[in-house]
């Protein structure tokens, strides 16, 4: 009896998806999320944790997944590798829970009462997951600038407190300091049109 062959990938099976991730695909690493996020939070609320802790999960393991992506040895096992890391994650946080210091005092009617309100000016899982996004679209495009734009945008755009001088700009990539503001608009602009 000759071997059966192997069926073909479909063009929104797990593994195809996350080639076209890596390969800078907003829609596939859309329809990984919107395919697996129901499963995320499932898991979490079984566990027993609130729609909070899932949201906090959802955001972590996505968060990894964007990670991990370039590493998944096996794209087709990534729905084990998700449940894995979800389940992993939540008993993490059920961990740190369980060290930190209740912010609540006990009312007159034995409700717990918090001790002070702070306000909720953190990001939903759909911002963080928007924001993530966003990244990785502005690092697949700077992947793509020619090395010279890349080096420069390298050096102009870190974190404040790694900032580099012009002048000192200007004498690693070998430019005169007055060039290099045209140069990094002319970079920001082939940046911009890799993006659209």
């Amino acid at each position: 009896m000759p071997p059966v062959p192997a069926p073909a990938p479909t063009p929104d099976d797990d593994a195809t998806l996350v080639a076209r991730c890596r390969q800078g695909d907003a829609g596939a690493w859309q329809a990984l999320v919107m395919r697996y996020q129901r499963l995320v939070y499932a898991i979490v609320r079984r566990m027993g944790d609130d729609e909070h802790a899932a949201a906090d999960v959802f955001q972590t393991v996505f968060s990894r997944l964007l990670q991990h992506l370039p590493r998944l040895t096996d794209p087709s096992r990534l729905q084990a590798w998700i449940v894995t890391t979800a389940k992993r994650e939540a008993l993490l946080q059920r961990r740190r829970a369980q060290r930190t210091v209740s912010m609540h005092r006990e009312g007159d009617d034995g409700e717990a009462v918090p001790d002070w309100e702070a306000a909720d000016d953190t990001d939903g899982p759909e911002q963080h997951l928007d924001d993530l996004q966003q990244l990785h679209a502005v690092r697949g495009a700077l992947d793509r600038l020619d090395s010279r734009c890349r080096d420069l945008l390298g050096l102009l755009f870190t974190d404040s407190d790694e900032r580099v001088p012009y002048e000192e700009v200007a004498r690693r990539l070998g430019l005169p300091v007055g060039s290099i503001g045209p140069t990094r608009a002319r970079c920001l602009g082939k940046l911009r049109a890799l993006l659209e």
